[in-house]
């Protein structure tokens, strides 16, 4: 028997990863699956400061906030399965793979940030995801991204 998918609204959201506004990139998280699977929804809207500048007139969503926005999303979904609410608890990019950018983001958009372990384990740091933001079902964004959990105080500096 497998067990139901978990969900995390931005109240939950706030309890497990440490961004707030402006930079907190996801409004909720839906269809978890353990530490294996997660769909981020991100509500793209005009009232978000990095439209002020990016651009004047065309206003486009940056691409290394869609890849932040797919890092929360795989933050939370980690987070979710390991029951880390309310720990302190930051997760760092190591890298960023394969990256390509497909379709403007703009505001009315939801974004969906459809996130998927490759590599990782409960009690290990270092976590390698694959991520893919969708609007409409249509591809806007994709990225392998690795990261390492840092658990209360433990990261040196």
């Amino acid at each position: 028997m497998t067990e139901p998918l978990r969900s995390a609204d931005i109240q939950l959201i706030q309890r497990l990863i440490p961004h707030r506004y402006p930079f907190l990139l996801v409004d909720r998280v839906v269809d978890i699956d353990g530490y294996q699977s997660a769909r981020g929804i991100k509500n793209v809207t005009m009232n978000e400061p990095h439209f002020q500048g990016h651009f004047p007139g065309k206003p486009i969503m940056p691409g290394v906030t869609i890849v932040e926005a797919m890092a929360q999303s795989a933050a939370v979904m980690v987070g979710t399965a390991l029951g880390m609410e309310d720990k302190e608890f930051l997760i760092y990019f190591m890298s960023i793979d394969s990256c390509k950018f497909r379709r403007m983001v703009i505001p009315g958009d939801v974004l969906e940030l459809k996130v998927e372990t490759v590599r990782g384990r409960p009690g290990g740091k270092v976590w390698k995801f694959m991520g893919v933001a969708e609007v409409a079902g249509e591809l806007a964004a994709q990225a392998e991204f690795t990261a390492m959990l840092d658990l209360a105080g433990e990261q040196a500096g």
